[in-house]
């Protein structure tokens, strides 16, 4: 048992094979620092990454996740094992890090590396057999390779579709239909659960509405797809607080942004009125319909309107969809 290693990498983004190079790594040290190197030449933030690897073991208090940002100019950024690259590493881990004793990769260089800092390597499934993966297949198609994601990091690469709309719009139905379409996680309306009757609730329902509804938001981005519908949001169940209360649910911003969606589909209220003795009459829903449109106007949703025939919403509907996942996988 060694007392104290590390290993290192970019975790753009971190999946499940740098998880298990860390777990190998942990059962043979007393303390593992997980080095996260952020270069000046890259878009996605250290911090994120840093994030990615504290959430998913932040359980253990032996790991020790730690940023090291640097400039390229000054330490090549390359896979590629080379004696003179691995000295200029071998330096700045030692000016950042505690004395080490041992350095866990999965590639040649990490023998260079740690003859240079006079400690030992240990190098784990080299040839990428146990978990077969890269970053960068998992940054050209995420969806492809969902299951090699840690749960940390699926709400980062997750979609979300919001739909949007005021009530006897076909929310429901298409939210279902899409789900069904896309095989996407479903995410059901939990107004209709917690309140079963639109004209008898309380600001305190509304309040406990935006609640589960946001941890249901929150554990299907971390769930078996990639792709998540919601039917209904926090800005709908803000918007009837203001028209059945006159005043707005105290949400803070990062409540919205948390959980800020992808694509938000509004159903216009161009289809006839059901009533099924719980709804608002057809002129409260009407105007119910411009209070949504006034608050996500406010909070500056940008939203696709859906009219016509239920098909013709159908279709348009798919189509939406079918445009954000392209453009995701053309990224």
């Amino acid at each position: 048992m060694y007392h104290r290693g590390f290993v290192f990498g970019k975790y753009q983004p971190f999946h499940k094979g740098h998880q298990a190079l860390i777990e190998f790594a942990l059962k043979q040290c007393e303390e593992l620092y997980v080095v996260v190197c952020e270069s000046d030449m890259e878009h996605m933030s250290g911090e994120l990454r840093q994030a990615w690897v504290t959430e998913s073991f932040q359980s253990n208090d032996q790991v020790k996740v730690v940023l090291l940002s640097y400039h390229e100019a000054e330490l090549p950024n390359t896979s590629i094992s080379s004696h003179q690259v691995s000295m200029l590493w071998a330096k700045r881990f030692q000016e950042v890090l505690p004395a080490m004793d041992v350095v866990f990769t999965s590639e040649p260089y990490g023998d260079y590396l740690a003859g240079f800092m006079g400690i030992e390597h240990q190098s784990f499934d080299p040839q990428r057999i146990l978990v077969p993966i890269s970053a960068s297949q998992i940054s050209k198609d995420p969806g492809k390779y969902w299951s090699y994601l840690p749960d940390a990091v699926k709400p980062y690469y997750c979609k979300k579709v919001v739909l949007l709309g005021t009530e006897s719009t076909g929310k429901t139905m298409l939210a279902q239909l899409l789900a069904l379409k896309f095989d996407a996680t479903l995410v059901s309306e939990t107004g209709r659960e917690l309140i079963p009757n639109s004209k008898t609730f309380s600001m305190e329902h509304l309040y406990k509405v935006v609640e589960a509804h946001s941890q249901k938001i929150v554990d299907a981005s971390k769930g078996a797809k990639p792709l998540v519908i919601i039917d209904t949001d926090l800005h709908i169940t803000n918007s009837y607080s203001l028209f059945t209360f006159g005043r707005e649910l105290d949400l803070s911003v990062d409540e919205y942004q948390k959980m800020k969606a992808d694509l938000y589909l509004y159903l216009n209220l161009d289809v006839p009125h059901v009533q099924d003795g719980t709804r608002l009459s057809k002129r409260q829903r009407d105007l119910l319909d411009q209070s949504h449109r006034n608050i996500l106007a406010k909070y500056k949703v940008s939203m696709m309107e859906l009219s016509g025939s239920w098909e013709q919403r159908n279709l348009t509907a798919i189509q939406a969809v079918n445009t954000l996942l392209k453009t995701v996988n053309d990224l």
